[in-house]
Order: structure tokens, then C-alpha cells, then sequence
């Protein structure tokens, strides 16, 4: 019985990359009708979970922490095509779709990915333990990536508007990638024993050691042509994922209109679409007390996040037409200052408990109500 699950997990997602890039293909650049809409948003789920098996069996191969840097990066690779591909076809209307998706990305992962991982691992095992060391790397640099391209924008003079000049703007574009670089050279190189999950004793969750715990739980270890395969297929859910995320966009551009939503809460949606993966990757990892790997999910998602966008977004602003508008609302700063100050506070221990993990849910239940009623 539990071969057949296996082959059955095995096939379905093998298939579904595919099938969701062929709706996808069918589809693109298509006027579509709503079944076709609701079509496409079945495969959009089937493929999210397709690249969640797909990203974990290269973590298993790969190991910590680059199998999570491996999902984090692609994803948003992915991301910021699809954010240049919006911003392109909607014209000046569009001119802060790049800061209303990487905001959002941002209070997704921090607030969200980060609370329902605590969550799951706290309700499991009381106490969710991690390294403090690189987790307060990784949120000190989002920290700052952070400040410099979507806070800094909102004060600067040297232009009209919460945007950058020129000068200003190739300073964060630079100062975003080497950050983000560095950030990758310490994770994988200099000291990658900081970003390993701590494996934990007992109940109460004591440390035991920063080893790469949970590793009994995986199945056999996949070899070079298996996980070779699983990239592929991975990059193919992901592609599809991005994609029909698309294809879904005017159909939530209605419904916002028709909810008479700010045009911010579009952008919400879509990145709550294209993150799915990670959020699915890092709650199942806290439920395996990995919640490392949760966190190395979140922060490196949100430091891809800047790091990527804005330097192809700075890139991409010698052609495109209008202002680029980076710096965010009163509102905005506020709750990401707090979030900024609250993930401190969760970090510096390398433990947090449910109380943790409600402040940062709350914080993200507070970012979605002011989406949608600012």
C-alpha cells in the first residue's frame, strides 16, 4: 500500500508541472472565458504543490541551506519577470506595481510565512528552537535592503514624489545586489553552520546542537539524475505558477473593482499566489522541527525579494515609461518598522513560543485589512 502512494505522489507530480504549463500556453495572451479562469486556477494550486515536493527533494540532495536558497531564488527570479512583464503592458498605471509587490512580499514572509511557521512548530513541540546567529543575519539585511529602497524614497527631495533620482536610485540598485550577495557568499560559504536547523530534545524543544535534524523522515537519499529531474520540474511548476498567477490577474482586478479595492490589493493577491510554494515548503519543514529552514525560507524570500527586483526594476526604468514610485505610505512604514522591531525581538533568543507566532500573524492580519481598507 504504501508503494502504490508513493507512485502515485511520484506521478502526479511529474504530471502536473507539465499539464500546468500547457494550460498555461494555451492560454497566455488569451481573452478567456470564467470556466477557463476556473481551469486555470486548479492547475495553479496542482502546481504548487507539484514544486513543493519538487524543492524538497533538491534540499534532500542538495542539503541545508542551500535546498531553501534554491526555492527562494527561483521563485523570485520568476517573480520579478512577471513584475516587469505587468509593468511593461500597464503603462504609467503601473508605476508602483514594483513597490506594492515587494512590500507585500516582504509582510508576507515576515509576518506570515514567518508566524505560521513558528506556529505550526510551537503547537507541536512548545517551544520552536533556531539559530539566532543566522536568522538575525538574514533579518538585519532585509532590514536594511528593505529601508534603503522602499523607506529612503519616501524623504528624499532631489525629485517630486516618493522616488528616487537617477544617482540615488543606481546607489540602492547596487547596494540591493551586493547586499543580497554577500548575504548568499556568508549562508552557503562562510558560515553556513549558522543557517543549519538546530535538531531538538524532549518536548519542550532544548537544544541539542546546530545538525541538520529531521533527516530520517525523508525517504532514500535521490540521486544526481533524480533531483536533476525535480529542478527541471520545478522550474516548470514555477513557471506555471507565475504564470497562470497572470492569467488569474484580471479576474482579481475585477473583483477588486467591483469590491471597489485599492489597486495595492491586486498586487497583495499576486504575491500571496506566487509565494505559495515557499509558505507550503516552510509549514511543513516547522512541523518536522526544522524551523530553520523555515526561516531561512522566509528571510531569504524577502531578501530575494528586494535584492532581484529592484536592480532589474532600476535596470528596466531607462525604457519604461512614467516615474518609478518605490517609497512607501505613512502607513506602510509604520507596520514594517514594527515588523522589523517584533522579528528582532522573535530572533535574538533562538526560541519563540505561540505568543511569537501570534504577534507576527496578528501583524500580518493587520497588513491584510489595510490592503484592502487603507
Amino acid at each position: 500500500m504504501n508503494l502504490f502512494f508513493r507512485r502515485l505522489a511520484t506521478t502526479w507530480t511529474t504530471t502536473a508541472p507539465i499539464l500546468a504549463v500547457i494550460v498555461l500556453a494555451l492560454a497566455w495572451g488569451r481573452t478567456i472565458p470564467p470556466l477557463v479562469v476556473a481551469i486555470a486556477a486548479v492547475f495553479l494550486a496542482a502546481a504548487v504543490l507539484a514544486a513543493v515536493h519538487h524543492a524538497e527533494v533538491i534540499a534532500h540532495r542538495v542539503g541545508e541551506p542551500f535546498g531553501s536558497l534554491v526555492l527562494a531564488v527561483a521563485v523570485t527570479v520568476i517573480e520579478v519577470a512577471l513584475i516587469i512583464s505587468l509593468t511593461v503592458s500597464g503603462g504609467p498605471a503601473a508605476s508602483s506595481l514594483a513597490r506594492d509587490t515587494v512590500f507585500a512580499a516582504v509582510m508576507i514572509t515576515c509576518n506570515g510565512i514567518v508566524g505560521l511557521s513558528l506556529l505550526m512548530a510551537a503547537l507541536r513541540r512548545r517551544v520552536a528552537v533556531f539559530n539566532a546567529e543566522g536568522t538575525g543575519a538574514a533579518l538585519a539585511t532585509v532590514a536594511t535592503l528593505a529601508t534603503l529602497s522602499l523607506v529612503l524614497p519616501a524623504f528624499t527631495t532631489t525629485v517630486s514624489g516618493p522616488a528616487f533620482a537617477p544617482a540615488q536610485l543606481a546607489f540602492a540598485a547596487f547596494a540591493s545586489i551586493a547586499l543580497y550577495g554577500l548575504f548568499v557568499l556568508t549562508q552557503t560559504i562562510r558560515h553556513r553552520e549558522y543557517f543549519l536547523p538546530v535538531e531538538t530534545t524532549g518536548e519542550r524543544g532544548g537544544r541539542q546542537g546546530s545538525k541538520q535534524g529531521g533527516e530520517a523522515e525523508h525517504a532514500a537519499f535521490p540521486s544526481n539524475r533524480a533531483a536533476m529531474v525535480s529542478l527541471a520540474l520545478l522550474l516548470a511548476a514555477l513557471i506555471a505558477v507565475v504564470g497562470l498567477a497572470k492569467i488569474e490577474a484580471p479576474a482579481i482586478e475585477t473583483v477588486a473593482r467591483t469590491a471597489r479595492l485599492p489597486q495595492a490589493a491586486v498586487g497583495v493577491a499576486i504575491a500571496l499566489l506566487v509565494l505559495l510554494p515557499e509558505t507550503l515548503a516552510a509549514v511543513r519543514a516547522a512541523r518536522r522541527a526544522r524551523v530553520q529552514v523555515s526561516l531561512n525560507l522566509a528571510f531569504g524570500s524577502a531578501m530575494a525579494s528586494i535584492g532581484l527586483t529592484i536592480p532589474t526594476i532600476a535596470a528596466a526604468s531607462l525604457w519604461l515609461e512614467g516615474p518609478l514610485l518605490l517609497g512607501l505610505g505613512p502607513t506602510h512604514i509604520v507596520l514594517l518598522g514594527l515588523t522589523v522591531i517584533v522579528a528582532t525581538l522573535t530572533v535574538v533568543p533562538g526560541r519563540a513560543t505561540l505568543l511569537q507566532a501570534g504577534v507576527h500573524l496578528t501583524l500580518f492580519a493587520a497588513f491584510l485589512l489595510l490592503a484592502v481598507s487603507p
